[in-house]
């Protein structure tokens, strides 16, 4: 006696689709489980023993081999429980095999019989969609996995419940999906007492997604700008929703299977290891940059973080992508996020006060800011100094735009990019662009081209800093709603490239 259940492995963001095969045959009784399990899928036996004894089922006195195909695939997790226990089922014939053959299962099964939560079943719901399957998943993670409208997704709370779903005892309602979290921030950019310069970088860095780099003495607002920077950003579209919250799915990070339109924003200690900022561990779980794909990835005191974990993001920050590769298997996570910095200028952080004249000058700066590596720091699109502000101005009415005006400027801006990049099928913003396409939108015009040369060959651009110039000049074309980049876009560029560097280097 032979049946067969279908459920995932999961590798990256991508659910693979996995097999379970189940036989019974003469011999010795015995639960053997093969396909490359880790320790969890080896437990399941265990578990699938006991929660059967509690729906008063009595495995039969034969030996069971559920093999786990293909099986030079790596399966980990306990959301296998589940579906090994749905192939044994329909192998004694207490379940019909055409009902468990088309669906696509996964959950974990406690000792009586409930089905306990698990990681992924939102892009587990979308591989039963691709694969033309209903979904079978536990009641909690019933909610998420239903915003895929292109399956029926039955949550159950325990195993006996779908049993007699199954077998037309009792039928399960579809599951629908979760609610829409979007409550409102309470900060705003007005908060921000004086630091123009600074807000005018948020709003270019938000309409390009361009990186940005502060670095001021402490206390002078670094921070506070940065935890506004999402208050300034559109709502994430349907599709990029979607890519986010799947990866939130693997990361357990969706709360009552609600989606949220709101760009994610990550603040992780520089104490995080590389692992819990590039992704890995075990598992190959995606690490901070992926929770931040398409919204923030904020690093406040940036010198103290490792030098080798910044160095990490060089390549992610280009392509978009992080590949976590490991001796058994390789997972592949999206990471197109805004990188905002901060960082003081020193050690003691007042190496620019003369009210507080640092004991190491220039030295202090030079050790500091030097864990910073130039290509790194290459990176940096926007680098703004930030001066404190007098405590005498704190009591000053607010001043400048609030974060819903400023909003409004940055969703025109993505608008016009949106339009721009209607047909490629990887650039979204001014931050993409590259090769003939940049060329295309971001030649400057003569006076503009003119101002760039002599800028480049007297603070030594890199080619890398060139184009990034350009690309800044040409968000600061679409906030204006100009057609063409003009010498004031690339003046204004040019400014913010070239206003912070490291103590006895030359800008790039």
């Amino acid at each position: 006696m032979s049946a067969k259940a279908y459920t995932c492995a999961f590798h990256g963001v991508e659910a693979r689709p996995v097999e379970v095969q189940c036989a019974l045959s003469p011999g010795l009784p015995g639960f053997a489980i093969v396909g490359l399990p880790d320790k969890a899928v080896s437990e399941a036996r265990d578990r699938i023993r006991s929660a059967l004894s509690a729906l008063q089922i009595a495995l039969p006195s034969k030996r069971i081999t559920v093999n786990l195909s293909p099986a030079d695939l790596p399966k980990e997790g306990s959301h296998f429980d589940l579906p090994i226990a749905l192939a044994l089922l329909a192998a004694i014939d207490i379940l019909p095999r055409d009902a468990v053959e088309g669906a696509l299962a996964l959950g974990e099964l406690s000792l009586d019989g409930t089905l306990v939560p698990v990681l992924g079943c939102l892009p587990a719901a979308m591989a039963a969609a691709q694969e033309d399957r209903a979904l079978f998943c536990p009641q909690p993670c019933g909610a998420e996995a239903a915003w895929i409208d292109a399956t029926q997704v039955i949550a159950a709370r325990s195993l006996s419940d779908l049993v007699q779903h199954l077998t037309g005892q009792s039928a399960i309602r579809p599951a629908h999906p979760g609610e829409v979290t979007d409550a409102p921030s309470p900060r705003d950019l007005r908060d921000v007492k004086g630091q123009e310069r600074a807000k005018r970088a948020l709003e270019i860095a938000a309409a390009g997604r361009h990186h940005l780099l502060f670095t001021g003495t402490p206390g002078s607002g670094k921070s506070m700008l940065a935890a506004r920077l999402p208050t300034i950003l559109p709502d994430l579209t349907p599709k990029e929703a979607l890519e986010t919250s799947m990866i939130h799915s693997l990361a357990g990070l969706l709360e009552d299977g609600g989606l949220s339109r709101r760009r994610p924003f990550r603040d992780p200690h520089h104490t995080a290891s590389m692992a819990a900022i590039v992704g890995g561990g075990r598992g190959s779980k995606p690490g901070e940059i992926s929770l931040a794909h398409n919204g923030v990835l904020f690093l406040d005191e940036l010198p103290e973080f490792p030098r080798a974990v910044l160095d990490t993001l060089r390549q992610p920050i280009e392509t978009g992508e992080v590949v976590v590769s490991r001796a058994n298997s390789h997972a592949r996570y999206p990471c197109r996020f805004l990188l905002v910095a901060a960082a003081n200028p020193c050690r003691c952080g007042y190496l620019p006060d003369p009210s507080r004249a640092c004991a190491r000058v220039p030295q202090c700066g030079l050790d500091y800011l030097g864990r910073i590596s130039g290509p790194m720091m290459d990176r940096f699109d926007l680098r703004i100094e930030v001066p404190p502000v007098a405590f005498h101005d704190l009591d000053l009415p607010a001043s400048g735009d609030s974060s819903a005006t400023v909003a409004a400027r940055v969703a025109r801006a993505r608008s016009i990019q949106s339009r721009r990049f209607s047909g490629h099928p990887t650039a979204r913003q001014n931050a993409d662009a590259e090769g003939q396409m940049l060329a295309e939108i971001a030649t400057p015009d003569a006076e503009g081209r003119d101002l760039l040369h002599r800028a480049a060959d007297r603070f030594g651009l890199t080619a890398r800093g060139y184009h990034r110039v350009l690309r800044v000049a040409r968000t600061i074309a679409d906030l204006d709603e100009a057609r063409d980049v003009s010498s004031r876009h690339v003046a204004e560029a040019l400014s913010y490239r070239l206003t912070v560097e490291r103590p006895g280097d030359r800008a790039a």
